[in-house]
């Protein structure tokens, strides 16, 4: 029988726009599975066996709930996280998460707030704010998937050289509402805008982490048994025929 271990980065500070949902998501679509879970909250403080964990997420939160756990992540986590992903750790991290895991957020007022350098982007606020709906189209080796979520940020990101898009905006800003990219992928770290929140209704994207986490774990050889997704797949085609006309 499999077992994933799961962490849950700052989840009473960083939940919001129901990004807690993802985690709902994932351990249910475990569940359904026969596949058992252990879920780690990271909190403020908390000494973390990052190398035992599979699969992490990182959700977006307020300024003010993103002010109080900024200098914990850097300080505390950074590191240990950091060697983990190395390895194959797979992170999903969203907005105020997303933006963490850069170089650095640059204020609108231009103050410059340092993030880990996981992933090779940076941010740039502004007094405007990305809101909307959200889809894009993206690829992770099994052909083009749509994807669907909601934004709402005022930062800007661009990426570097040493990261990829997670996938084409064909509706709403992205990561910057210019370049047309939407979210940043590093190995098994995937950062993005998408709140919503975006796996329940993106049944195809739960299952690529559960897979990559699996196959971390056990091998290349482990799969996940197919469910049926007529009720998750018929909310995601709704945000998509409605975005796309």
């Amino acid at each position: 029988m499999y077992n994933l271990t799961i962490a849950h980065l700052y989840p009473e500070q960083m939940n919001i726009y129901g990004d807690r949902g993802n985690i709902i998501t994932l351990r249910q679509r475990c569940a359904w599975r026969d596949i058992t879970t252990t879920l780690v909250p990271v909190m403020p403080g908390s000494n973390i066996d990052w190398q035992s964990v599979d699969l992490a997420f990182f959700g977006g939160g307020q300024d003010s709930g993103q002010a109080l756990i900024a200098a914990d992540f850097v300080e505390q986590q950074a590191e240990p996280l950091r060697r983990a992903a190395e390895t194959g750790m797979v992170l999903l991290a969203i907005c105020g998460g997303y933006q963490l895991l850069g170089h650095y957020f640059l204020t609108h007022t231009g103050e410059k707030l340092p993030g880990i350098g996981l992933l090779d982007v940076h941010t740039v606020g502004s007094t405007q704010r990305l809101i909307g709906n959200l889809l894009i189209e993206a690829n992770w080796g099994t052909g083009s998937q749509t994807l669907v979520g909601f934004e709402n940020h005022s930062g800007g990101t661009f990426l570097g050289s040493g990261v990829k898009p997670l996938g084409k905006v064909l509706a709403g800003h992205g990561n910057n509402g210019k370049d047309g990219s939407e979210g940043a992928v590093w190995q098994n770290v995937i950062g993005c805008y998408m709140h919503g929140s975006l796996l329940p209704k993106n049944p195809h994207f739960a299952d690529h982490l559960l897979e990559l986490a699996l196959q971390r774990r056990y091998g290349s050889n482990a799969t996940l048994k197919p469910l049926d997704d007529q009720l998750e797949l018929a909310a995601h085609n709704t945000m998509l025929e409605r975005l796309k006309g």
